[in-house]
């Protein structure tokens, strides 16, 4: 199948080169000229701005987003739409917020162009395992795009999730979730940091991903991080967070489900960029008012 992929960061490149040894007709484009030139290497043909990108797709065209979420993928469906026809699809297999994937639905569905939301997991490993991939959109767009979604998954990784918006919401909570487990894992290999026993904690986190009811890939990944480096000298304490925690916290409030850990686990990241927080020095302060608590002060 031809497919136009836009976007080729580690993912969208990685992802193109899955599709490649599957069989598909990929061209590629990327603001980054070099990029481009990267997945002719593998094997791709490449664009090098998107009008061209649009001649070079057989009708119907079919166009796969691997753009950041927002303001990028707001753009650049509007830079191409004008240069679609009726019968064209295009595919956001970004993060997207899912409620903007219904205003792009609904927008594009109004020039005849079909729109599938295609929430992607997997990260940089993706090549090598396969992309998780929840779809929403038109049942009969997804049937029409499935040997895509088959070549870049692994065996059983892909489903139609239902309406348009269902697979971006789906990847929301699937990420809000993961928030929660990587915070379980931090907060559990802290304390075993901070123990009398001078643990082995790599060899804890291979030990528990062999039949202990927390295994997991994640827990995979800690085990290589930490066989490199036990104490992860090269890493600073700044944890970064792309939306979909903040946007599943909301999902709850508008709900009115409690979803405790995954909003803990969002604070704890905020935390994480304070270099010192203003609110931890009212509670000294207070302390010392009140009670006369000892407190740090800064030596000027």
């Amino acid at each position: 199948m031809q497919i136009g992929f836009v976007g080729l960061g580690k993912m969208g490149s990685n992802m193109v080169q899955r599709l490649i040894k599957d069989g598909h007709d990929t061209i590629g484009f990327d603001l980054s000229k070099e990029n481009v030139d990267a997945i002719i290497q593998k094997g791709s043909r490449g664009a090098y701005d998107l009008k061209e990108l649009i001649k070079m797709l057989d009708a119907p065209k079919k166009i796969w987003l691997m753009v950041p979420a927002g303001e990028v993928v707001k753009k650049v469906i509007a830079t191409i739409t004008p240069l679609l026809s009726p019968g064209d699809i295009v595919i956001d297999g970004g993060n997207t917020y899912y409620k903007e994937s219904i205003i792009s639905y609904n927008e594009l569905k109004k020039s005849g162009i079909d729109f599938l939301d295609a929430g992607t997991s997997g990260g940089i490993w993706g090549l090598k395992e396969g992309y998780c991939i929840m779809v929403g959109g038109e049942k009969k767009i997804f049937d029409v795009c499935e040997p895509l979604f088959k070549s870049l998954a692994p065996p059983d990784g892909y489903r139609y999730i239902g309406p348009a918006g269902s697979g971006h919401y789906v990847k929301m909570i699937h990420n809000g979730i993961e928030y929660g487990m990587m915070q379980s894992y931090a907060e559990g290999f802290e304390l075993m940091n901070a123990s009398d026993y001078n643990l082995n904690l790599d060899d804890i986190a291979d030990l528990w991903d062999h039949g202990s009811v927390v295994r997991s890939w994640l827990l995979e990944l800690l085990y290589d991080a930490l066989k490199k480096d036990g104490k992860l000298s090269d890493f600073k304490g700044y944890v970064a967070d792309s939306g979909e925690g903040r946007w599943t916290v909301l999902d709850g409030i508008e709900k009115g489900i409690p979803v405790y850990v995954i909003a803990d686990s969002l604070f704890a990241r905020f935390r994480s960029r304070q270099d010192e927080s203003f609110g931890a020095k009212i509670l000294a302060a207070l302390r010392n008012e009140f009670g006369g608590h000892a407190v740090e002060k800064i030596r000027k």
